[in-house]
């Protein structure tokens, strides 16, 4: 009851909180045993000098730097090889510039040449010569470069093919002396050569030749529509049908008995006759594997004959002269 029994109005006793018991014994001694730390103290330091982990041993960048440098070294690559893919793009975008330019340059000077400023070169004819060219011939001038072997190939062959001819020439001969019945092949073989040397040139070389140098769809078909006949003829020429001027395989044979000279002189000209027929086949698939490539067809060759032959001039004048005629007797 003392607590009742003290008096409210009476000064508070001045209490310390420091000299709370628990505060006095952890203050003065260690709890339970365990001492006050002091990381400075000298015997800490000792007791700890034997675990010091030397900053050598520690690694000098974090991990989370190791990796940002290697995704940068991966970027710095992929830059690169970038880099790279379009210097090789752009210098082959200017290698195909180049080209196309070269190819304009081209058709131009062969447009050039094509209004006249070349002189007609062929046949090569001497200067004293009262006949002159007719036609200009210049393969590197004319034709474009991817199309100027099958060009030259066609022309060989038809050098080929004239040579054949005079060779026929000879051996028909050679065949009328032995029998004077066979005169009428050694005529033939003449005619033959005065009249398919140069038909042959205008026919159906000088048809390829343009339709390589313009890119004409009508040259390409004349020219196809006459080398087929050329490649009958041909296979004619070498089975060598008495009567029709041609020293064939026929005609070659059935002379062994009877002149065995003149017969291997006539084979020789009917294996000459077989190598055209053969060379012939072979470039007429060549011509048509490039026409195929070229963008002709069909459609535009009419064009090309509605634009060219009908608007000719020389043509138109003969139509109308023909039609006068014809109107005039009525």
């Amino acid at each position: 009851m003392s607590g009742f029994d003290s008096n409210p109005f009476a000064d508070p006793v001045d209490l310390n909180p420091f000299q709370d018991a628990s505060i006095t014994q952890a203050t003065q001694g260690g709890v339970n045993g365990i001492r006050e730390y002091n990381p400075f103290s000298t015997t800490e330091l000792k007791d700890r000098s034997d675990t010091t982990i030397p900053i050598s041993a520690v690694s000098s960048q974090p991990a989370i730097l190791q990796t940002s440098v290697e995704q940068s070294s991966q970027a710095s690559a992929a830059a690169a090889a970038g880099q790279a893919s379009l210097i090789k793009q752009q210098e082959e975008l200017e290698r195909k510039a180049a080209e196309l330019e070269r190819k304009e340059q081209e058709l131009q000077n062969r447009t050039t040449q094509n209004a006249g400023v070349n002189e007609n070169n062929w046949p090569p004819l001497p200067k004293f010569f009262p006949v002159k060219p007719c036609f200009y011939q210049d393969f590197e001038a004319d034709i474009p470069e991817e199309y100027q072997r099958i060009c030259k190939r066609m022309y060989y062959l038809w050098m080929f093919h004239s040579a054949t001819l005079f060779l026929n020439v000879l051996a028909c001969l050679a065949y009328f002396t032995v029998d004077s019945q066979y005169g009428v092949d050694f005529g033939l073989s003449i005619l033959w050569l005065m009249l398919f040397t140069p038909v042959s040139f205008i026919c159906w070389y000088r048809p390829v030749y343009k339709a390589f140098r313009s890119d004409s769809s009508f040259s390409f078909f004349f020219f196809f529509f006459v080398f087929f006949f050329q490649v009958a003829v041909y296979i004619i020429q070498t089975v060598g049908i008495p009567k029709w001027g041609n020293s064939g395989w026929i005609t070659s044979i059935s002379m062994i008995n009877t002149n065995l000279a003149v017969a291997v002189v006539m084979m020789v000209v009917a294996g000459f006759f077989t190598v055209n027929a053969v060379l012939a086949v072979f470039l007429l698939k060549m011509v048509h594997s490039k026409y195929r490539r070229t963008g002709a067809s069909f459609t535009k060759a009419q064009q090309e004959f509605s634009s060219n032959v009908l608007t000719n001039r020389t043509f138109q004048s003969a139509a109308t002269t023909a039609a006068q005629g014809a109107f005039g007797r009525n």
